[in-house]
């Protein structure tokens, strides 16, 4: 039976036997003992399911990725140590030295860097093209040696709304998937495959951990993109591995499988990038709530941002669901019950006033984080960007008076009333 989303959030991914834990369990053991060399030979061989050693896989980790797949509607997928582990494996799992990647450029900062300077040292060449750029502008940023299409649903802090309708034509008409990082929505308010998205990648430090808890990244598979057809493009899945017995994955594991197992088995073997299965039990814990969170994280959102867009000491608010916003028309089309609960806003008196502003919250906590059930708050001048003049910061696009404020799961009133408060004492 295929149950609602709300229900796949609770229960998918583990089913327990008849006197088994109800909860899932968590395998913190590094091994497995087998009774043959025979028997292991098969795993190594990967003729039969099975674990020899957590850095590959582990059966806590394997059961909540399962329920992450069914959240999204995949196929296939693998938990990661953090969101960027995710997002370098799910690029580095079909680029090597040679190809190129076009992505969004209004993406988190982490992950522009790991495509634009850490890969590049690897090899790996990529184009920038701006989320709301024409259809003839994206196609003219694709190579004969690009491999990769990538993007965020809502931008990590832009909160722009990514086109996956246009970017996957795009991806698709150039032979090559499209990864979208769907962290900010989950897959509670969007789901990139149902837009013609191939491989999604998450943060689960994020709302899907939504507590601040435990670090970590996830990759989920479509099952849907035909690696076969395009073999000359992808080696690694279309020709036979040497270093895995001279398996090709494309052809022992479907289009459904060859990606995840190639990422499992090649990737984490040589890189180690591996959740604990602690951390995956603190996420399981989160996810059951998922469902429950996103509204009230939407809720508080909109209501903060509809508050800031009519206060005297706003210059303005960037936020996807309201009507004043460029992305506004994107957000009824791909996020009809809304996007997340972070609200971006640039204050009239820029540094100055920002400082005051921060000092002077009181319930929101000053933090890098977002996405988590409390409230937290950030000034990207005197924080993250601090190194930066006000010039350089303008250029950036991000002003001295920006704000960043994730809203958590506080009652909306208490939120604006302490809002109201820090703007009254600039």
């Amino acid at each position: 039976m295929d149950y609602s989303l709300n229900t796949k959030c609770v229960q998918a991914g583990y089913t327990p036997g008849n006197g088994e834990p109800r909860q899932i369990p968590i395998i913190q053991s590094t091994t497995y003992k087998y009774d043959t060399s025979e028997d292991m030979g098969k795993l190594f061989d990967l003729e039969a399911e099975g674990y020899f050693y957590s850095r590959l896989q582990n059966p806590t980790n394997d059961y909540v990725a399962a329920k992450i797949t069914a959240l999204e509607g995949g196929t296939a997928g693998m938990l990661t140590s953090s969101g960027q582990a995710a997002n370098f494996f799910a690029l580095f799992n079909i680029c090597e030295a040679g190809s190129h990647i076009v992505a969004s450029s209004s993406i988190y900062g982490g992950t522009y860097n790991l495509i634009d300077v850490t890969l590049k040292k690897m090899g790996v060449e990529s184009t920038f093209v701006a989320p709301d750029c024409t259809e003839e502008e994206l196609n003219a940023a694709f190579r004969d040696n690009t491999r990769a299409v990538f993007g965020e649903s809502i931008a990590n802090p832009a909160l722009t709304v990514l086109d996956i309708e246009k970017f996957a034509k795009a991806a698709h008409a150039h032979g090559v998937p499209l990864i979208v990082d769907n962290t900010f929505p989950t897959p509670v308010n969007l789901r990139p495959f149902a837009w013609g998205a191939d491989i999604v990648t998450h943060s689960t430090t994020k709302y899907m951990d939504g507590h601040g808890a435990a670090l970590g990244g996830a990759i989920i598979d479509s099952g849907k993109f035909d690696w076969m057809a395009h073999a000359d493009k992808f080696p690694g899945l279309c020709t036979p591995d040497e270093s895995y017995h001279g398996i090709t994955y494309a052809e022992k594991f479907g289009k459904e499988g060859a990606f995840i197992t190639k990422c499992t088995s090649q990737l984490m073997r040589d890189l180690g990038c591996v959740q604990s299965p602690q951390n995956a039990f603190i996420l399981n814990l989160g996810l059951e709530s998922l469902h429950v969170r996103m509204p009230r994280h939407v809720e508080n959102g909109q209501a903060v941002a509809e508050f800031l867009e009519q206060h005297e000491k706003v210059e303005f608010v960037n936020y996807p669901t309201l009507p004043s916003n460029k992305y506004y028309e994107l957000a009824k089309k791909y996020l009809p019950n809304g996007g997340c609960g972070v609200v971006s806003f640039e204050l009239k008196g820029g540094r100055k006033a920002a400082e005051k502003f921060m000092k002077n919250l009181k319930l929101a906590a000053i933090e890098t984080h977002v996405a988590d059930a409390r409230t937290c708050c950030l000034n990207p001048a005197t924080s993250t960007h601090r190194q930066m003049n006000d010039e350089q910061l303008a250029a950036a696009g991000v002003p001295a008076g920006l704000i960043r404020i994730s809203c958590g799961l506080e009652d909306k009133k208490d939120l604006i009333a302490d809002i109201a408060q820090a703007l009254d004492a600039i």
